[in-house]
């Protein structure tokens, strides 16, 4: 399987990389073909909402998205990897993800699988409840097979990511998919 791994953090050596290693050194264990894609230091600019690509593409701004579609297309499974701010996804893979209005019905013919990995500071049980909701929205719109989260509590720093368990979960997420 083709997996794309979106990296949302403009951090590019903290918590969320530290799943995204772990999720990708899983999926490659199985033989998986993973592209890892940081989002957070692409040249992307914000959907305009011009509506040019007539919802599919292309679209008029001459950015990294055209290269990044045909990445999108060419994959079986999307990975979107950000750190919690304000309880949502970063703002660098927030203006990916609102530029898939250029290939929303090539994506959604794909039935293409996904997955979540997210790291906050805050530990609440309620932490993740809008990041999940929007994650979940965007899988019902776009025929996604979702095949899990890792939502990591507590992850403030690298070295409180390194001790929790998510590390290791990521793994096995990236392991278990046949």
């Amino acid at each position: 399987m083709k997996i794309i791994v979106f990296h949302g953090s403009p951090n590019k050596n903290g918590s969320t990389k530290i799943l995204v290693d772990s999720f990708i050194k899983g999926a490659s264990a199985t033989g998986h073909e993973v592209d890892l894609i940081d989002v957070a230091h692409a040249n992307l600019h914000p959907c305009g909402g011009c509506v040019h690509c007539g919802y599919e593409g292309p679209c008029v701004q001459k950015d990294d998205m055209e290269v990044l579609r045909k990445k999108i297309l060419a994959s079986d499974m999307m990975v979107f990897a950000t750190p919690l701010y304000y309880y949502g996804m970063s703002a660098q893979l927030k203006t990916l993800v609102d530029r898939f209005c250029a290939i929303n019905s090539s994506i959604t013919s794909k039935n293409m699988r996904s997955a979540l990995l997210a790291v906050a500071w805050n530990a609440d049980d309620w932490t993740f409840e809008a990041l999940q909701a929007h994650y979940q929205t965007l899988v019902r719109y776009l025929n996604l097979k979702d095949q899990g989260m890792i939502l990591g509590y507590g992850c403030g720093t690298p070295s409180m990511t390194q001790r929790s368990s998510y590390p290791d979960e990521a793994y096995r997420l990236g392991l278990s998919l046949l």
